[in-house]
């Protein structure tokens, strides 16, 4: 069976979110085709799209799997909904765990249920910033360097949980 090096990013901004993180990444160690190797760092971040609700806690982790893409990006989105994910809190909303697919190897896909890479992590200081914590020269696929994305990024407050 073919194992696929991965990232996804996690974040949460309802309840505890570094422990809600936490518990997420135990739920997908504990999976026989899913691999977590290495977590970046936990870091605090301003509400992206809707600015009006608590900062999320985020990271970035490794994987290796032997799912397909798409068995992938349904068993985050079936951990999400177990954890208590509600989808009703509109675009953008408050979430208590968001887990994203953000690469599949170096796989460009996109299809109606799954775009990888994920079409706008280039976009967020929040996924660049922990993403570069874990792999400093990381080329995002089709797009290039994640360091130089972030660069060209207008400020975003993000800060490293101590």
């Amino acid at each position: 069976m073919k194992r696929q090096h991965c990232f996804i990013g996690l974040g949460s901004n309802i309840g505890n979110g570094p422990g809600i993180i936490r518990q997420a990444l135990e739920k997908l160690s504990a999976d026989e085709t899913i691999e977590v190797i290495r977590t970046s760092s936990l870091y605090r971040t301003a509400a992206w799209g809707r600015t009006d609700q608590p900062d999320f806690t985020n990271s970035v982790a490794e994987l290796i799997t032997t799912l397909s893409a798409g068995e992938l990006l349904q068993k985050l989105l079936q951990l999400e909904a177990g954890m208590g994910r509600n989808r009703d809190t509109g675009h953008w909303g408050p979430r208590l765990i968001d887990l994203d697919l953000l690469t599949y190897g170096d796989e460009i896909c996109c299809t109606p249920e799954l775009t990888t890479p994920h079409p706008r992590m280039h976009l967020r200081a929040f996924v660049l910033r922990p993403l570069l914590e874990l792999e400093p020269e990381f080329a995002i696929p089709g797009l290039g360097s994640a360091r130089d994305c972030l660069e060209q990024l207008e400020f975003q407050q993000i800060d490293k949980i101590p």
